[in-house]
């Protein structure tokens, strides 16, 4: 077994910075496959796949997937707030663009800070995590002002709010997992948990959605579902647990302000998605928040 390392080497770094520009880019991904698939649906098909993936992969590890451990109700719920997210990260993708949804579902960090202590007192707030919660209400207050004085914004403040809901979900999601005997959980079986439950919520919300099913799929939208399938409901994922077990976390979490970044890149250059004043005052106090709200005393 590997030892746990104290700090992030070159590996590290190149790993984590790959998987926040994925997860940067597959927003945009998502957003710019939503003429030719539903949103609900493309959610369904890469859970439903990721799913089958992860199966696979624990019966060639030898990880068993069904033993009585305990954490079965802890997993429905934390698997339910996770399809939930993404639910709300899909169809929100239809009203606003891919760079403001990122900036509000990376507020999941703070909703974590502020609800954890709840529950494990020994998360206690520090003062500095307040400094990063207040950073965090600023943030959205620059971000979310564009939607109350943009003529038509109607639908992007729907979007901001269901990308917020997603961020929320996101934090409850782990705020579930580290007050519950998920915690002790093996990784593969924590992800198995959430991919599985959206695999079996997602399909009848789409239906109850009334959108479209379809098989036939242009080379884009399969190679699209193949990306989000496989890189980014399976690789990644697998990926990053595996480094929060060799790693120290609160070192990885500091890489997660990257991750709009790369939105904000990806949507100006692909989509065209506008770069305002507003979203970058936003981001960067998202990314100082989070890095306040993450640091430990010495």
């Amino acid at each position: 077994m590997s030892q746990r390392k104290d700090h992030l080497d070159g590996v590290a770094a190149g790993i984590l910075l790959a998987c926040c520009m994925f997860w940067g880019f597959q927003q945009v991904l998502v957003k710019a496959t939503l003429p030719e698939l539903p949103p609900i649906y493309q959610a369904a098909l890469r859970f439903i796949g990721a799913t089958a993936l992860l199966m696979l992969w624990c019966r060639w590890r030898g990880v068993s997937l069904f033993t009585r451990d305990g954490t079965l109700w802890p997993g429905l719920l934390a698997g339910s707030l996770f399809a939930a997210e993404f639910a709300c990260l899909y169809i929100g993708l239809q009203y606003t663009t891919a760079s403001r949804l990122t900036v509000f579902l990376y507020t999941s960090p703070f909703w974590v800070a502020l609800f954890l202590p709840l529950l494990v007192r020994a998360e206690r707030l520090r003062a500095l995590q307040w400094l990063g919660l207040g950073l965090a209400f600023l943030a959205l207050v620059f971000a979310m002002r564009e939607s109350f004085v943009a003529p038509g914004s109607d639908g992007q403040l729907l979007g901001d709010l269901l990308a917020l809901t997603a961020g929320l979900a996101w934090g409850l999601t782990t705020v579930t997992i580290r007050a519950s005997s998920l915690v002790r959980c093996p990784a593969e079986k924590l992800l198995f948990y959430q991919v599985a439950v959206s695999a079996a919520v997602l399909p009848g919300l789409s239906l109850a959605l009334g959108e479209t099913w379809t098989l036939q799929f242009s080379a884009f939208g399969l190679t699209s579902l193949l990306l989000q399938t496989v890189v980014g409901a399976f690789a990644s994922y697998l990926v990053w647990m595996w480094m929060l077990g060799r790693y120290p976390a609160t070192k990885i979490s500091a890489f997660a302000f990257l991750t709009p970044l790369f939105a904000l890149l990806f949507g100006a250059l692909w989509l065209g998605e506008p770069i305002t004043p507003s979203l970058l005052a936003a981001l960067a106090l998202v990314a100082l928040g989070i890095v306040l709200v993450n640091r430990r005393p010495a």
